[in-house]
């Protein structure tokens, strides 16, 4: 069974200066009160001003949103914000205030603000709805009973500052990250790499994108030995390599590339995960899962430059013609690789895609992977790791983080840690036997196949790809992290 893709659900947007003419809302209209935080009491001069003041008086000044029954009983939010307040906060307080709003089920919502800086309206007026959306996409459930959807007809924004939203960003981001939601969200046998396929494929036809699928007979003549190493006890041959392309009209100059980790089941092949280990493991293709996620914003926003996606699709099992450790392989490229732990699967598919796509020559190269248990050690499980080749680019990854709310943070990407992968049958150990930093030697891996004329960045996900009970605007422990992320770097380096 092939499940059908999401759509993004249509929201009438509007906006105007000035507070409402009238505030005798329908009790079905959710309302958004924005409050300055340096002065909650500009409420006062608000028609419920006397209602509203005594209400949140009855409140710490702590708590924040409040959310309160208005006099026609409906329900409001009053919110305080921060002069200058940062995306990922914005993003957060927007959460707290969408969700138990929409628990009403309001037929639409009513943002007013009061607040001094349009800057801040600005972001608070995108993070609500980036909110929205990830709020009311439902992530797929295979049951026989169909959930009653969640719809909102319109958001109505009120006061200064709002004018200047990109609501269009906001949605494409949108409809990307709840399409890299679904996918990752959907059962192993719901989405194998031939599924997997042929998802991406009917998206490219509706949307007019280029594609060709590097099935295994072709990576076997390639050379393709570790890629090939993963999936060789795979009982079906749907493994392979997709490659998408966006070509705007008139877009000259080499392409930006997006790649991802497809992993659709890892078991851990001869290295076979134990105990509860294997759970979750059909979601370890949420980096290709952002790959396209991204790829679909971009194509929203018709992006100026020509980009590629490519996607790792594959399934990691045993059998008995499963891979060993200290076997040695050969990869795309001819390096060498001698096998330590089978299920550092993840490096062996990228590193064979990065070859590939270095051959394109592309101008600069993304890749998203839940790679390394390592990087949730060192972040925790709020932010992403990630490491460049291109050592100008730490601050302004940082920066790009910080500006579209997924943050990043850079790791080193030094040359002396080669010398602790040092084979005596191969060039390169796939990974250390043991110790520390194991996302550092990833990447050192992985930079072995990418171009030095080519700018990198490894984004590690395993850190930010789940969080329980949410995170930023995102309601679910499924995140989609990383496609803000993807259109910001790209549109900072189409733009440079």
């Amino acid at each position: 069974m092939t499940p059908e893709l999401p759509e993004l659900q249509e929201i009438l947007i509007s906006s105007a200066e000035g507070n409402p003419a009238s505030w005798d809302f329908e009790p079905t209209t959710g309302i958004v009160i924005l409050l300055p935080d340096a002065d909650r009491d500009a409420i006062e001069s608000t028609p419920w001003g006397d209602f509203l003041t005594q209400t949140l008086s009855r409140y710490p000044e702590t708590e924040n949103p409040v959310h309160v029954s208005t006099p026609h009983g409906g329900r409001a939010a009053a919110v305080s914000v921060p002069e200058a307040i940062q995306t990922f906060k914005a993003l957060t307080l927007a959460r707290k205030v969408i969700g138990p709003l929409l628990a009403e089920r309001p037929s639409e919502l009513t943002v007013i603000s009061f607040l001094n800086d349009d800057s801040s309206a600005r972001t608070m007026a995108e993070a609500l709805l980036a909110a929205v959306h990830a709020a009311l996409f439902q992530l797929p459930r295979i049951s026989g009973t169909p959930p009653t959807p969640k719809t909102l007809g319109a958001i109505r924004f009120y006061g200064t500052g709002f004018q200047h939203a990109d609501f269009g960003h906001v949605e494409a981001t949108a409809e990307g990250n709840n399409l890299a939601r679904w996918l990752t969200h959907l059962p192993g046998n719901y989405l194998t790499p031939g599924i997997y396929r042929e998802l991406a494929e009917s998206l490219a036809k509706k949307e007019g994108w280029e594609h060709h699928f590097y099935d295994r007979d072709e990576l076997e003549k390639l050379g393709a030995g570790a890629f090939l190493s993963v999936v060789e006890a795979s009982p079906v041959r749907d493994a392979g390599i997709l490659h998408l392309k966006y070509r705007p009209d008139g877009a000259e100059g080499k392409p930006l590339a997006l790649v991802g980790k497809g992993i659709c089941f890892d078991t851990g092949g001869s290295n076979l995960k134990v105990g509860g280990s294997m759970l979750g493991m059909h979601g370890d293709m949420q980096g290709s899962a952002v790959a396209l996620g991204a790829f679909v914003a971009i194509t929203r926003l018709k992006l100026s430059q020509p980009v590629d996606c490519w996607l790792a699709l594959a399934e990691n099992h045993i059998g008995p013609r499963a891979v060993k450790c200290n076997d040695v392989i050969t990869a795309l490229d001819g390096t060498t690789i001698e096998l330590i732990n089978t299920d550092a699967e993840g490096r062996m598919v990228l590193s064979d895609t990065l070859a590939l796509v270095s051959r394109g020559k592309p101008r600069a190269i993304i890749d998203y992977a839940t790679l390394t248990g390592a990087v949730v050690a060192a972040l925790g499980q709020r932010m992403a790791g990630a490491l460049t080749n291109r050592r100008e680019w730490v601050g302004p990854i940082i920066e790009a983080g910080e500006k579209c709310g997924e943050r990043v943070w850079p790791f080193p990407y030094e040359d002396d840690y080669d010398e602790d992968l040092e084979s005596k049958v191969a060039d390169t150990l796939q990974c250390r036997t043991a110790g520390p930093g194991d996302h550092i030697y990833a990447a050192r891996l992985l930079g072995r196949f990418v171009d030095k004329d080519i700018g990198w960045i490894h984004v590690d996900m395993a850190s930010s790809g789940t969080h329980k009970g949410g995170l930023a605007h995102i309601p679910t422990d499924v995140q989609g992290f990383g496609v803000r992320f993807g259109v910001e770097w790209f549109k900072k380096l189409a733009e440079a």
